[in-house]
């Protein structure tokens, strides 16, 4: 495949897609992603930095056409996307496309509920639709990028975040190939976020917010007949991933398109923190388990890991704010030594400067792993976990794929249990049962238009 048609090709794909073409695994798995995106959203808009950011754009808006999840507030589409991605990226605990380096349901599942809202009688089918063909187009992109990306300081949701939502929200205002074209050309070229803000800043919030907002502008104007760059994946000067990647895979981008179905290859995440720690994470909790060791008895603890999770991760923990902590990977081996859980109750105010948490990081020391860096990009979550006690034994751990990872997935029962402990913070339990049964069979909806009625 030469690279000067990657863009139409993809958007081709994306018009031509329907909801007889997707198998019924894709489907199930797609059901899943998106009931737990939901949950992501839920408890994202009761957190203090999206609360700010909903002060701001409610009182600029007289709309009241879309709805803030979790909330009786309605705003305009751009401004209930903006909100609700920043809120589905809120807690690090949406899900992740490991290759494209993308949480995909913190912007397809906002953008697809909010643009239907405005649009109207969208019945279960097309939805789903729509929902898949942003998670494909997108997450292709992202993989043609590869780490590279990311390593130069570039926050993958922020970037082809945006592309996500142009396609979800152009497939569900019935756009041909061409409207498609012109709105990812001008969704591609609104890309931003600059991973510094890992480090503690609200803001990394907002990038996911920033591309849902841009996705349906991009969209909104190419049906305005607003021209974007038509081969904007591709071009070799300032084009998408000649600008955000030097190491590019344009094949990556549709090969075997249609045939594998790169939403199958989105995990979900136990924990809610930064994805690459999590095999780590894993480690230390099978050790201590396996060998009943608790965290007094570890003098010292070895992480040996790959050079993109150590750049992104291995950072000096320095307390900075609930960010820094879920980033980082000594904040999340401490808090699983000490109490063998990294979910939201880890990440209080209290916790997150507690000297004594702060002081057991001391135990733990991490590296990049030459062998693990030269088995490629598809193992860079890998992780090695050393742990030596105060009587000098040695216990070691290897774990290739996280749990929650496509080879190493998590159980339906514990996803519906992560979205109900995570929805309890915005609705009741009779409210979080109709609506993780409205989720499950929403193929069969006549309209989405009062989803959270």
């Amino acid at each position: 495949m030469k690279k000067g048609n990657t863009t139409e090709i993809l958007s081709e794909f994306a018009a031509d897609l329907t909801f007889e073409n997707i198998p019924k695994k894709v489907l199930e798995h797609i059901k899943l992603l998106f009931l737990d995106g939901v949950g992501c959203c839920i408890h994202g808009n009761t957190l203090p930095w999206t609360k700010k950011l909903m002060e701001v754009v409610v009182n600029n808006t007289d709309k009241q056409e879309c709805t803030i999840i979790g909330t009786n507030i309605k705003t305009s589409v751009l401004n209930a996307v903006l909100v609700n991605s920043t809120a589905g990226h809120g807690f690090e605990a949406d899900d992740i496309h490991r290759e494209s380096i993308l949480h995909p349901n913190s912007i397809v599942v906002p953008v697809s509920i909010n643009v239907s809202e405005k649009i109207k009688n969208i019945n279960g089918k097309k939805f789903l639709t729509a929902v898949i063909a942003g998670y494909e187009v997108a997450t292709r992109v992202g993989s043609a990028a590869g780490t590279d990306l990311l390593l130069r300081g570039f926050h993958p949701q922020g970037t082809h975040g945006t592309i996500a939502s142009a396609v979800t929200a152009a497939k569900l205002m019935d756009f041909n190939k061409n409207q498609i074209l012109h709105a990812i050309g001008i969704a591609g070229s609104l890309g931003a976020g600059l991973m510094a803000a890992q480090e503690g800043a609200m803001v990394k919030r907002l990038h996911s917010g920033r591309a849902a907002e841009a996705g349906v502008l991009a969209a909104e104007l190419a049906a305005k007949e607003f021209t974007g760059i038509t081969n904007i994946i591709e071009a070799e000067y300032g084009g998408f991933l000649s600008s955000f990647s030097g190491k590019n895979n344009f094949s990556r981008s549709t090969d075997k398109l249609g045939d594998v179905w790169e939403c199958q290859n989105t995990g979900i995440k136990p924990y809610t923190s930064v994805t690459s720690i999590h095999a780590a994470l894993d480690c230390l909790k099978a050790i201590m388990k396996d060998n009943k060791i608790s965290s007094n008895d570890i003098k010292e603890i070895k992480a040996k890991i790959s050079h993109p999770t150590y750049v992104h991760c291995a950072w000096p923990y320095e307390n900075q704010s609930v960010t820094s902590a879920q980033m980082n990977i000594y904040y999340g081996l401490a808090l699983i030594a000490l109490e063998g859980e990294l979910f939201v109750d880890q990440f209080s105010a209290d916790k997150i400067s507690n000297p004594k948490i702060l002081d057991y990081m001391k135990k733990i020391n991490a590296e990049v792993d030459p062998e693990i860096e030269s088995l490629g990009q598809e193992f860079r979550h890998m992780a090695k976990i050393e742990v030596i006690t105060n009587d000098n034994k040695k216990f070691t751990h290897v774990e290739k794929f996280r749990k929650g990872s496509p080879e190493n997935s998590v159980p339906k029962n514990e996803i519906v249990t992560k979205f109900k402990s995570l929805a309890k913070f915005a609705y009741d339990q009779n409210k979080i049962d109709n609506l993780q049964e409205k989720i499950e069979k929403i193929e069969n909806l006549n309209s989405v238009d009062n989803f959270f009625n």
